[in-house]
């Protein structure tokens, strides 16, 4: 999917747990230059999903509104080159 429809987060505060309002998103681990490779993320029917490679566990709230989260910060924003 292309990076416009898809939300991406990031844990660079190193929090144990981030809400989204997206159960289908992108983990891009720290902002760059120290992120991870951005792992595709589907919760499916469940309410949490951990990321494989930073560990953070992402808590889906239906109140936050698609591609937004808790805290906002946590909200990645590509920006072009």
């Amino acid at each position: 999917m292309a990076h416009g429809t898809t939300p991406h987060f990031h844990n660079t505060e190193g929090l144990r747990s981030i809400e989204v309002g997206s159960k289908e998103f992108q983990c891009v681990g720290a902002l760059p230059p120290f992120d991870h490779p951005h792992i595709f993320i589907d919760m499916g029917k469940d309410n949490e999903a951990v990321c494989p490679y930073c560990s953070t566990l992402y808590v889906f709230n239906a109140e936050l509104g698609a591609g937004h989260s808790n805290p906002a910060s946590a909200v990645f924003e590509a920006h072009a080159a």
